[in-house]
């Protein structure tokens, strides 16, 4: 293991290289059961900075970037990429983490990678709180889901891509952007745009991807023995609206919440109604999977 410092936090991020060759670079803190946080596309670890000091003062927190998302720089990026592969690099981190079990607070497909796994190893998943996970096929278990995805294809995904295959990244990015959070959320700041396109690889590579929304079964999700708390935001685009009351539909075991006044990225839109609703579920829950070995000191 490596570390690298990080010019945007008084951290340093450890960088976890993994048996198959993929590098994750990562921070953790704090005492506790294990907690790992997930980001989604256009994010990285520093995405869970309005998180981190909440959970890391009651948790062994662990945040990092996916695959090829800022500052990794792994460039074996395959056709086929998707949630799937995610969900074992997520193991990996789990595994050399020295983590048996992890409560799992994802966002955006970062909650896809979570569910992925979760049904893969349930055995290492204590909890999960997941925020909109963007399963598209879900889309298609109601007529008002297949007219939302038809419009977000038409307005979002094949503008995006064309963008990108043609090399103008941040029309790809904005676009993506306006789609994924809505154009009523908030203008992009500089700032926030340069992070979007720090990130851009990832954004790419799946929105290229001849797979990037593989299926996860329903009767399967149904099935999941964990806690559960599904949450999403009340001013979220259509697409993200559908997908998740269809998801909501295929989990019935689970606790669901509407974060007020957020779009898809809850976490980001209202924080302190996210940390209060994640921490207070995970409350409510300690006691199905606290134990004298839960305090993770990796």
């Amino acid at each position: 293991m490596t570390d690298i410092a990080s010019p945007e936090a008084p951290t340093t991020l450890r960088v976890a290289r993994l048996p198959s060759g993929v590098e994750l670079a990562h921070d953790v803190a704090g005492q506790g059961h294990p907690l790992v946080f997930i980001h989604g596309v256009m994010g990285d670890w520093r995405s869970w900075d309005p998180q981190w000091p909440a959970f890391s003062t009651r948790f062994r927190c662990a945040r990092y970037s996916r695959r090829y998302n800022h500052p990794n720089r792994n460039t074996m990026a395959s056709p086929d990429h998707s949630a799937l592969q995610e969900a074992e690099d997520l193991l990996g981190l789990l595994d050399h983490l020295g983590w048996e079990r992890a409560i799992l607070v994802g966002s955006s497909y970062g909650s896809f990678v979570a569910l992925a796994l979760a049904l893969q190893h349930p055995q290492r998943c204590a909890a999960l709180a997941l925020s909109e996970p963007p399963m598209m096929k879900y889309a298609q278990h109601s007529a008002a889901g297949r007219e939302a995805e038809a419009r977000f294809r038409a307005d979002v995904i094949e503008p995006a891509n064309a963008a990108f295959r043609r090399g103008d990244d941040e029309a790809g990015a904005r676009i993506m952007t306006g789609g994924i959070n809505g154009q009523g959320m908030a203008t992009l700041t500089p700032e926030a745009m340069h992070r979007r396109l720090q990130n851009i690889g990832a954004m790419k590579t799946l929105a290229l991807s001849s797979d990037e929304f593989p299926w996860l079964p329903p009767e399967r999700l149904a099935t999941l023995p964990m806690p559960v708390l599904l949450m999403a935001g009340e001013r979220t685009p259509p697409i993200h609206a559908e997908i998740f009351r269809n998801v909501c539909a295929a989990m019935p075991q689970a606790e669901r919440v509407l974060i007020d006044g957020a779009g898809h990225g809850t976490s980001r839109d209202n924080p302190a109604a996210f940390n209060a609703e994640v921490l207070h579920f995970l409350d409510r829950h300690a006691h199905q999977f606290a134990h004298p070995h839960s305090t993770a000191r990796a």
